[in-house]
């Protein structure tokens, strides 16, 4: 593989990752696509690894009505021989209360940093953390109802 092609295939992974959290489709293994078996996940609504990593990201996401994620300026470093490499990019996450208050919209400017192994199957998250640089609105005070 060449540094062009780990490039945009790392690239199409956070874009297909984001666009599969604001879809919804939260299918049994369908973390599988994007994500390594032990992978960790650092986030705002704490750090888990593996399936309990997935369960935290689904039930985060279910507290909102919708979302919308959007990524640039993504940048990738894999080291040359090995199956492994790391990324970072800018976010804007846009998530709509389920009951608006005054703000029906909770929004997130930050920065995601992630190990990447490349699998069989492509390359995967093996450990994804989320850096809040800004927020505006209200967040969630309660699981979903």
């Amino acid at each position: 593989m060449t540094a062009r092609t780990d490039q945009a295939e790392i690239t199409a992974l956070v874009d297909r990752f984001f666009l599969a959290l604001d879809t919804r489709e939260f299918t049994p293994g369908w973390a599988r696509a994007y994500l390594t078996d032990d992978a960790r996940m650092d986030a705002p609504v704490g750090a888990k690894r593996g399936a309990e990593a997935v369960r935290t990201a689904e039930t985060a996401l279910l507290r909102f009505a919708r979302t919308q994620h959007f990524a640039s300026g993504v940048v990738t470093d894999a080291t040359f021989g090995t199956d492994d490499a790391t990324a970072s990019w800018n976010a804007y996450m846009v998530h709509v209360h389920h009951s608006p208050a005054a703000d029906p919209l909770f929004v997130v400017g930050g920065r995601w940093e992630a190990t990447l192994r490349r699998t069989p199957e492509g390359w995967r998250f093996s450990a994804m953390t989320v850096h809040v640089v800004w927020t505006r609105g209200e967040p969630p005070t309660a699981e979903p109802g």
